[in-house]
């Protein structure tokens, strides 16, 4: 195959699925990716943003939870509540096999109905943000629910490479499967949380560089290293809602 073609097969496979369905289908092997490029730098990227907010007895809410892969550590730390919100049931169900007795509800239209006004000390949303078209519509919600003064935590793959044709995809019954995503530029968030009076505490992205090389040597993938070399993959952002009116 030529390399035009082996680069053109790889970023773009099959019609993309919403993530609901897509999340589905990946739900018996999510949990089983060793060596997965995104999920390691992920795990890097909001353990650091996580790491001095107090947590014991807090509400957090996990938006985009999927199989719970951060709740051990959220659950480490003691808090008061607990509640994850996914699109796809297969990735709950997963979830709720590691943690029974789980608090969780399947996300519809952003909207998170189960959580009064003010109710949540602390909003997580790993790996998820580009996954929702609304993306106007669930940063409200999250604002509702929070309390003033509380925080939020962001990670997701970066617009950037998806913008160069980066996609999430996996396999099922030995076909490539992709994600659909929607591209929100990193001013775009940014000008949605100023708008709704989040204060950037801290901004942090990680490049394809050196460091990264050897996934790709192990996909037998190092032409796709190559067009990505210094792309930004993913970005994390740590907010802090406002206390209240001045």
């Amino acid at each position: 195959m030529s390399f035009p073609a082996r680069i053109k097969r790889i970023l773009f496979p099959q019609k993309e699925k919403e993530p609901g369905a897509a999340y589905d289908l990946w739900a018996a092997g999510y949990d089983n990716q060793p060596g997965n490029l995104m999920l390691d730098l992920d795990e890097a990227v909001f353990t650091d943003l996580l790491t001095g907010i107090p947590l014991q007895g807090k509400v957090i809410a996990d938006i985009g939870c999927g199989t719970g892969r951060h709740w051990r550590k959220l659950f480490a730390q003691l808090p008061a509540r607990l509640i994850g919100y996914d699109v796809s049931g297969g990735m709950l169900n997963k979830l709720k096999e590691k943690f029974p007795g789980a608090e969780t509800f399947l996300l519809k239209e952003e909207l998170l109905p189960e959580l009064t006004d003010s109710s949540c000390d602390v909003v997580v949303s790993t790996l998820a943000v580009a996954h929702i078209a609304a993306v106007e519509k669930a940063f409200r919600e999250w604002d509702r629910i929070l309390r003033p003064g509380g925080e939020l935590i962001i990670t997701d793959y970066h617009p950037e490479a998806l913008t160069k044709g980066g996609r999430r995809t996996f396999k099922h019954e030995g076909k490539t499967v992709a994600v659909k995503n929607h591209i929100h530029s990193i001013e775009k968030i940014r000008g949605l949380t100023k708008q709704l009076g989040w204060k950037e505490i801290r901004f942090t992205e990680r490049v394809i560089d050196d460091s990264v090389k050897g996934y790709y040597e192990r996909q037998n993938a190092l032409e796709l290293f190559d067009s990505f070399i210094n792309v930004p993959i993913i970005y994390g952002i740590h907010l802090k809602k406002a206390d209240g009116p001045a």
